[in-house]
């Protein structure tokens, strides 16, 4: 099955954001079990988590859209900015 990487970038000034809607985005990410490959929040230079990376196996980019458009993080208006490529592990493993 292919893989994705959604790139996510926070709003400015959106942790308290980020925060509110934590809990909710870790339940929906757990729920994606084996689909879900690695991810985890990107940092600013204070080490404040300021966006997401996620790697997840789909059948096809609409599926890692659709996994986006529900995400708490998604509906609670925290993203920037999200770009989702396909992806190929080269070296490591997932």
């Amino acid at each position: 099955m292919p893989l994705f990487v959604l790139f996510c970038v926070d709003k400015p000034n959106a942790l308290e954001v980020r925060m509110g809607a934590r809990q909710a985005h870790l339940a929906y990410a757990g729920g994606f079990g084996g689909k879900m490959k690695l991810g985890g929040p990107l940092l600013d230079a204070k080490g404040d988590m300021a966006g997401s990376l996620i790697v997840m196996e789909c059948d096809d980019i609409e599926e890692a859209k659709a996994f986006n458009a529900e995400d708490p993080y998604t509906k609670a208006g925290l993203w920037e900015r999200v770009d989702i490529k396909p992806f190929k592990a080269s070296i490591g493993s997932l």
